[in-house]
């Protein structure tokens, strides 16, 4: 979750073509907990998790949460996919541009707009929320 925040205390969340469909973004802590229980376990899983948080959010959720959470007024502008890939050509190879700009499109697409059990299955306990991981890191959020 942390990672995807990093410019609220500009007032922006971001720009992207995801705008309307949502993902269901994880905390690290609940990642943690995953991989605790799948290095102790002495069964091993033998298949893959898809781990997620406890919601799909658009881009334009999280900046409503955090404009409650920080007391700011956080904003995310949808652009173009093309628009993307240009943006990440001018600091990157193009390939891996395009590579980038194709993630943005499929989220947009609703590739992401799920949700899974697997972190209360594994952990005993439900993914931190976003709006919970916002609210506990309101001083980080809050500091320009």
């Amino acid at each position: 979750m942390g990672r995807g925040v990093g410019a609220q205390g500009r007032g922006s969340l971001g720009d992207g073509p995801a705008q309307w469909c949502g993902a269901a973004f994880i905390d690290a802590e609940d990642i943690a907990a995953v991989a605790a229980h799948a290095l102790t376990d002495p069964t091993p899983p033998n298949t893959d998790w898809i781990l997620t948080g406890p919601q799909a959010l658009s881009y334009d959720a999280v900046a409503a949460v955090l404009t409650e959470v920080t007391g700011r007024p956080v904003r995310h502008r949808s652009v173009s996919v093309e628009e993307m890939r240009a943006r990440h050509a001018r600091v990157m190879p193009p390939e891996f541009a395009t590579v980038l700009a194709d993630v943005d499109r499929r989220i947009a697409d609703g590739a992401e707009d799920r949700t899974t059990d697997a972190v209360a299955r594994l952990t005993g306990r439900p993914p931190r929320s976003f709006t919970t991981y916002a609210e506990d890191n309101s001083d980080a959020l809050t500091t320009s």
